[in-house]
């Protein structure tokens, strides 16, 4: 099975230069995962439908999942008058749960993890999507919350992906989420992180990908170019067998 994890950037290249939301779609399709997680992809926009040639009439992750994902999930994180925008999880199985936690701390940076379960042929897998933040302070914080989540509501022996963007540009996560059995996967192959941001020339190690309780995990083909131009962010791809 495969799992692609991308920040959505709100359907917009770097630096918003242009709405690339068709062009994400198209890569994603052509990319075939069986799970995606999104992070910062938007629920709804009334500016951006009004005056954004190509806004879809569906939300962001509605129209991403095309018909090649039939089941999806958004946690909405983020409110503003004109809309909101959060993380999504897309999947080819049942996701037969999903629950949104609040993780924000006090401040301009509203922050989720969204905890779904998804039904596989043999047993359940968990899969949460995270997106923290850019204080260090506030990211700590967080994965102190991703454990105790994990901890409380994961049962020891079902597998479980946490990928997302954790702005960890310190590399901090790895050492944290190790005292709740998350390993990473590129760092137990390569022995760091991805390179992930800026799309156009990835120099941090912004994006992740942790497993525990499955049977194997690799880290898959790195994206092709293209992706460069779709986000500020390129996306991480795992190979696993739950």
């Amino acid at each position: 099975m495969m799992l692609l994890t991308v920040n959505a950037h709100k359907g917009f290249s770097s630096f918003k230069r242009r709405f690339m939301l068709q062009d994400l779609r198209t890569a994603l399709l052509q990319a075939a995962p069986d799970i995606v997680f999104l992070q910062e992809v938007v629920g709804a926009h009334k500016g951006y439908a009004q005056t954004q040639p190509g806004w879809p009439d569906l939300s962001q992750y509605e129209y991403l999942a095309d018909t090649v994902w039939p089941d999806y999930a958004y946690g909405r994180n983020a409110v503003y008058p004109e809309g909101h925008h959060g993380n999504a999880v897309l999947s080819r199985y049942p996701i037969i749960s999903a629950t949104n936690h609040d993780v924000s701390i006090a401040g301009p940076e509203p922050r989720g993890l969204l905890h779904c379960v998804l039904q596989l042929p043999t047993r359940p897998l968990h899969a949460v999507c995270v997106h923290l933040g850019l204080r260090e302070s506030h990211r700590h914080q967080q994965l102190r919350h991703l454990c105790d989540l994990v901890a409380r509501r994961i049962p020891s022996g079902e597998p479980l992906l946490v990928a997302g963007d954790f702005n960890d540009w310190r590399q901090r996560a790895n050492a944290l989420l190790a005292d709740c059995g998350l390993q990473e996967v590129h760092t137990r192959h390569f022995g760091r992180p991805a390179r992930s941001f800026p799309a156009f020339w990835p120099i941090l190690r912004l994006d992740r990908i942790y497993v525990r309780d499955v049977c194997h995990s690799s880290p898959g083909e790195h994206a092709s170019r293209i992706w460069s131009r779709l986000s500020d962010h390129v996306p991480l791809v795992a190979e696993f067998e739950p």
